[in-house]
């Protein structure tokens, strides 16, 4: 706990834990999106809770069988502003999961090159121009 923590540092991690905040409020979100899209299968459409959530399950991930899902007119004009926006959103929480697996990474890595000891064939690789001098 006694290290010093520049700007720099600060930024980094504010930035990591608006990722992760933002994988949380995508998930609580899709959830909510999931609970209406069943809800009003329920109501509209007259299914039971398993039928509808598979539904829409189905509908999300792209797998499709809303043939079943949608007959009245009522379902199909919810459906297509609800598939859109959810194949839309599903999109960018996958995104979303994808960016804070590659900002895990990299830190990750940054933290195995900072703890590794420097060798002299770093060194050699490191002198780029073949002068023997490295500048940084």
């Amino acid at each position: 706990m006694n290290e010093t923590i520049g700007q720099v540092e600060i930024l980094k991690k504010i930035k990591t834990k608006n990722v992760r905040n933002k994988c949380i409020i995508l998930v609580v979100l899709l959830l909510v999106f999931m609970a209406a899209g069943t809800g009003l299968l329920l109501s509209v459409e007259d299914l039971d809770f398993v039928h509808a959530f598979y539904c829409v399950v189905a509908t999300l991930t792209g797998l499709g069988y809303i043939d079943k899902c949608f007959s009245t007119t009522g379902g199909r004009v919810f459906a297509l502003f609800w598939i859109l926006l959810g194949t839309l959103y599903v999109a960018q929480l996958l995104f979303t999961f994808a960016l804070l697996h590659t900002e895990r990474r990299q830190r990750s890595l940054v933290k195995w090159v900072l703890k590794r000891k420097t060798t002299a064939f770093d060194l050699q690789e490191a002198d780029f121009d073949g002068d023997g001098i490295v500048v940084c």
